[in-house]
């Protein structure tokens, strides 16, 4: 006669040290994030709220400015993008609406912030390989955007590559 197994408990067919049951799994860290990945979600957060209030980028900055972490980005980058992004976003969209199939008044804020850095950073960050630019922005519409939304940003901005970096991007299969 076998005693009766109490759940959660090791046996000693179970092999050292089994875990209860009930004991949550240990939770992964994910990986620190570099200074020119917070400038971008910095300059994203910056973008969107730009594109919701309007103005001259000042007060977006101040408020980005103050979020925790900020001291922890690559400050010269995150400059770039928001200031850039606000001065140049007729030219930014001129260029997404050749790739989208709607008016960029019409995309979400976080999708069209994300969408203008990415094709920023197409456009003047050459240093940046056209897949760490389009992974980028995938990665900032995964984190702050809609469900799906990563998926349109990775198709728009792949179109968008094969036609700023023709040379460096294949055009897109179709």
């Amino acid at each position: 006669m076998s005693d009766p197994q109490v759940p959660g408990t090791a046996t000693p067919a179970d092999g050292p040290a089994a875990a209860p049951a009930d004991t949550p799994p240990a939770k992964k860290r994910a990986p620190p994030r570099s200074a020119r990945r917070r400038s971008r979600e910095f300059a994203m957060q910056g973008l969107y709220r730009w594109l919701i209030a309007g103005g001259d980028g000042a007060a977006a900055e101040a408020d980005v400015r103050e979020l925790d972490g900020f001291d922890k980005c690559d400050r010269a980058h995150f400059d770039a993008l928001l200031h850039g992004g606000i001065e140049q976003a007729a030219a930014l969209d001129a260029v997404l609406v050749r790739h989208i199939d709607r008016k960029t008044t019409l995309l979400s804020p976080v999708e069209h912030a994300v969408l203008m850095i990415g094709v920023y950073e197409l456009l003047h960050c050459m240093e940046i390989p056209y897949r760490v630019a389009i992974n980028e922005a995938v990665e900032l519409a995964k984190s702050f955007g809609g469900t799906d939304g990563h998926k349109y940003v990775n198709g728009v901005l792949d179109k968008c590559a094969a036609d700023l970096r023709p040379n460096e991007a294949r055009p897109a299969r179709r």
